[in-house]
């Protein structure tokens, strides 16, 4: 039917969660400590729809990304406006790479990444 959401494990809850939420402007629903496992569990939204889970666990082990590793590659966001949403983002202190064009679809998308080092596209719609 559709994706319900995507999970994700950070090394550092506080400073992912500020990521998300005060960066990126993700939409907290939920969250929950839960005690048993150490592990914090924050589920995020975008224009009310939940997308995201992101989790802490004790000492995860780190996400290799360079060179690519089998598995997830990056996780994509859709914007009305990719030299915008660049421009704060850049403002907010992160380091985005250059817009580039879908060879495809010839729509401008850009990479930038999470606390964690995983890669964030943003795509215009």
């Amino acid at each position: 039917m559709r994706i319900h959401h995507i999970a994700i494990i950070c090394s550092n809850y506080a400073a992912s969660k500020q990521f998300y939420t005060e960066i990126l402007g993700l939409t907290v629903l939920a969250e929950h400590y839960r005690a048993e496992r150490e592990s914090w569990k924050l589920d995020l939204g975008i224009g009310g729809h939940y997308v995201l889970e992101l989790f802490s666990f004790p000492q995860p082990p780190a996400r290799p990304s360079r060179p690519e590793a089998c598995g997830l590659r990056h996780l994509a966001f859709a914007v009305a406006d990719v030299a915008a949403q660049k421009s704060l983002l850049e403002q907010k202190g992160l380091i985005c790479e250059a817009i580039r064009i879908d060879e495809f679809t010839g729509k401008p998308f850009f990479f930038t990444r999470d606390p964690d080092n995983l890669p964030l596209e943003f795509y215009q719609e």
